[in-house]
């Protein structure tokens, strides 16, 4: 199982990843910042379809009202929607430095196996 794992870190191509990390938090952060802050209004009730021809004005006014609080949860359902991206945005740009680091630490931890096993040979070759 950490063959996949292995392959996919050799495969993704973690520079480009890491060139436009930034540039996507910024994207979700001014997409967060477009979002104007609105209150919620009342949660109307489902618009019924008339009956008559001519709608009375309590039917328009229902339907008025149903229509209000379907937008105003189509406009909280955006908003949670962008916080998520900018959540999601933030932990990606974590996660590729996280990943970065690991690949840094790997190849000390590399240079230092082979450094080590170098010292080993010399000191067994020569000792």
């Amino acid at each position: 199982m950490a063959i996949p794992w292995l392959m996919a870190l050799k495969v993704i191509p973690w520079g480009d990843v890491i060139e436009h990390a930034p540039s996507v938090l910024k994207a979700a952060r001014k997409l967060m910042d477009r979002q104007p802050p609105q209150p919620l209004g009342q949660a109307g009730t489902p618009a019924t379809t008339p009956v008559s021809a001519v709608p009375s004005l309590g039917e328009l006014k229902n339907a008025l009202i149903a229509a209000q609080g379907q937008i105003d949860r189509q406009a909280q359902t955006q908003r949670e929607l962008t916080e998520t991206l900018a959540d999601l945005a933030e932990q990606n740009a974590r996660l590729v430095s996280a990943v970065e680091m690991l690949r840094l630490r790997t190849r000390v931890l590399v240079w230092g196996g082979v450094a080590m096993l170098v010292w080993l040979v010399g000191l067994t070759w020569w000792g």
